[in-house]
């Protein structure tokens, strides 16, 4: 019998990243019949992919919509027609994993109070039409018709019908284990701090061990750009904690995912019945250097969720958390690899990671493997920066 934690053993491929995107390929490669080890620097699920708000992205954010314009908006599409495409993978994902993922994708609408928010709205529209999401705009009778609880203030808004939400606490989770099932093996606490070549083979440096791999993946999160200059390569992948706070339950009423033009807003209610609540409020780091949550960004965020939604002003507030936010210069993903010898591989998707995972470890695999994604990736080449 063949010892795959013998460091003399080499694997088909390594992929370093326990979140969504890093389980997710390892699933594709593991099911596609090859020997594959997934190392993970803490446990699985621990970072960004679990500590998420569990929102399905399908539309052009409207804060950076605003702030970048509609040129970077004309480049952005590439990386929303890749959400959109994720998103048809959704649909099916609990069956095929075996476990109820909680996805429902009943659209995210867009809201807006004032009236100077819906020219800008109609804007991103039609861009989303363009590559063939069916968003529509919506009037204030549409909007109290979908959402009867929204504040009177309300004057319009958008429908994206693609979005949607689940349980970013079970997705990765259930990638790694039917990865296992097909005979993945999976090392956390498991970090990688160095590597080099062995023949045809690279070598993954941890403090338990080396690992050998002819292919490797690199979808760490916020490791990438440690891991990316072992290869000199500088990746610009910011870094920062951002909160999400839940609420006590209550009976079905928010069927959508919501946001709010007028600034940082998630609104959401989970299958268990507590409402969700984020938006991308930054947290701050106490004396120690650790990220704690803002309790200024936990004020402003209510204060807006409580703007759209007024009947929520006296639900107990269960608790608020940090998770990690990463982002990209242009907010586009960053694919491909990064080795003349193309057997280093990376995968990222900026802010929406988690809503991208399912053909991000699709497309990593195919990489892996030499075959084609059927996904032109130029507009998301390491090199471009």
């Amino acid at each position: 019998m063949v010892d795959r934690k013998h460091p003399g053993h080499v694997f088909d491929v390594a992929v370093v990243g326990g979140g969504a995107s890093g389980a997710s390929a390892t699933y594709h490669l593991s099911r596609a019949g090859l020997d594959v080890v997934l190392l993970d620097r803490n446990d699985l699920n621990t970072e960004a992919s679990g500590r998420n708000a569990g929102s399905l992205h399908g539309q052009i954010q409207h804060e950076p919509f605003l702030e970048e314009g509609a040129e970077w908006a004309e480049e952005w599409l590439p990386a929303l027609r890749f959400l959109a495409d994720s998103l048809t993978l959704w649909d099916d994902l609990s069956d095929e994993l075996g476990t109820d993922l909680q996805v429902a994708k009943k659209g995210g609408i867009l809201v807006a109070d004032d009236v100077s928010q819906l020219a800008a709205i109609e804007r991103k529209v039609a861009l989303e039409n363009r590559i063939g999401i069916p968003s529509r705009m919506l009037s204030a009778d549409d909007l109290r018709g979908l959402a009867p609880w929204l504040s009177d203030t309300v004057v319009g808004g958008e429908l994206c019908p693609i979005e949607g939400k689940a349980n970013p606490l079970l997705v990765a989770p259930a990638f790694a284990r039917r990865a296992v099932e097909a005979g993945a093996l999976v090392r956390t606490q498991t970090p990688a701090v160095g590597f080099d070549r062995d023949g045809d083979a690279r070598v993954i440096r941890t403090p338990g061990g080396d690992v050998r791999a002819r292919r490797v993946i690199l979808a760490g999160g916020d490791g990438m750009p440690d891991l990316a200059r072992h290869f000199d390569l500088d990746l610009p992948i910011s870094s920062g904690a951002v909160q999400v706070s839940v609420t006590e339950r209550v009976d079905p009423m928010v069927a959508h995912l919501f946001y709010y033009a007028g600034g940082k807003l998630t609104f959401k209610q989970a299958q268990s019945g507590t409402l969700l609540i984020g938006g991308g409020w930054p947290a701050r780091r106490n004396a120690a250097g650790e990220w704690v949550v803002n309790p200024d960004s936990l004020r402003a965020n209510l204060a807006m969720a409580i703007r759209i939604a007024p009947m929520i002003a006296d639900l107990a507030l269960l608790r608020t958390w940090t998770g990690i936010g990463n982002g990209t210069p242009d907010h586009r993903p960053i694919i491909g690899p990064v080795t003349a010898e193309g057997d280093v591989i990376v995968g990222f998707y900026p802010y929406m990671g988690f809503t991208a995972a399912p053909l991000m470890g699709r497309i990593l695999a195919d990489l892996a493997q030499d075959r084609d994604p059927g996904l032109d990736l130029a507009p998301f080449a390491p090199t471009r920066f």
